[in-house]
């Protein structure tokens, strides 16, 4: 219809009958904008919501100060800001550009041509990479556990990698479990753990693993800004090593830094954005709960979780099938087929999953 034609259709009519028009055909694109449901994506262990405008206003500030200049490569006040958090001292926090990256560079960094790294099975899909990309070999473990573990330990293994919370299945190693295994490892054997979901936990203290730092020397932890923090874009992550960790953690840091609005966002989130993360955290963790609880008595297998995703089956159904299903229906949810559990899929229980 043109623009002529539009004004056309409202000669002859009263000035009232043109307002009751146009008030039904507002009413009626309304009803179809309501009716219009977007699919819910819970494929993600990211967070759903938009930053803090802090954050974005710190940012912003950020790029219009200093674009033209390079960042500070050793990133001192946010890593200042996070050894204060935790109460160890700066020269034993690395930043990097997302977890992922220092856990990469540790494996370079430890294993040699040959060396075997551990970690249970299914996890997270980039530790097997890590062992390929430094010329070792990834020996997963079914389940999870301790005992699992140490029981595929040998003479070959360097590296033992534990994601706790686990995802995808949110397998929890409590700190009792957590210090006997690095009690009863090999010397040479060094433990990285992959604290990316740690956040979710309910059932041991958010900073648990910092104290294991002080009885532990051969144990590296690994933490990011991407999850529960909601700040995925600016690829940034943290390791916090024990006393004496200070030249390996050197080998960590990226060559040239972390990039400056990176840095700026991350400063800002965790000085200004504290209450409002802890309020999605304690979401997560309800609807979590709800999920769970909600799906006991149907043909849905699913095992409680301490992370912010459920690992779910269903009876006389492969994955992705399941997940083929729930996709018709507007939920989109991870098949478990590429960890290597095809009859599994991965649903994450953020704010979207309300």
């Amino acid at each position: 219809m043109g623009l002529l034609d539009y004004y056309r259709q409202f000669q002859g009519l009263s000035e009232e009958e043109v307002s009751e028009d146009l008030k039904r055909q507002s009413a009626e694109r309304r009803s179809a904008a309501l009716a219009r449901v977007e699919p819910v994506d819970l494929s993600r262990t990211t967070w759903p919501g938009l930053p803090h405008p802090y954050v974005v206003n710190s940012i912003t500030y950020a790029a219009r100060r200093g674009l033209n200049r390079y960042a500070d490569p050793r990133a001192a006040e946010l890593r200042a800001e996070l050894a204060h958090r935790h109460g160890v001292e700066t020269a034993r926090v690395v930043v990097g550009n997302g977890a992922a990256q220092l856990l990469g560079s540790a494996a370079a960094a430890v294993l040699e041509p040959d060396d075997e790294l551990v970690t249970a099975w299914p996890s997270y899909p980039l530790y097997p990479q890590l062992a390929r990309r430094a010329r070792g070999r990834a020996v997963p473990v079914p389940g999870f556990g301790a005992e699992s573990l140490l029981a595929a330990v040998n003479d070959k293994t360097r590296v033992v990698v534990v994601c706790n919370p686990n995802d995808p299945t949110g397998d929890l190693m409590s700190v009792v479990e957590l210090d006997h295994l690095l009690t009863s490892l090999p010397e040479r054997v060094v433990t990285f753990l992959d604290e990316a979901l740690v956040d979710y936990a309910d059932q041991m203290p958010g900073d648990a693993s910092i104290d294991v730092l002080e009885r532990h020397d051969r144990l590296l932890v690994f933490r990011t800004l991407s999850k529960a923090w909601g700040l995925a874009g600016l690829r940034c992550g943290y390791a916090v090593g024990p006393d004496g960790s200070q030249a390996l953690l050197e080998q960590l840091e990226p060559d040239l830094g972390v990039d400056e609005l990176a840095q700026a966002g991350a400063l800002e989130a965790l000085r200004s954005t504290g209450p409002r993360v802890a309020r999605g955290i304690a979401i997560a963790r309800l609807q979590r709960d709800r999920l769970v609880e909600a799906l006991r008595d149907s043909a849905i297998e699913v095992q409680p979780s301490q992370a912010n995703v459920l690992w779910m089956r269903a009876r006389g159904m492969d994955g992705a099938e399941l997940a083929r299903r729930l996709e018709l229906h507007g939920v989109i949810v991870q098949p478990g087929g590429a960890l290597g559990a095809p009859d599994a899929l991965e649903q994450e229980t953020g704010a979207d999953a309300r």
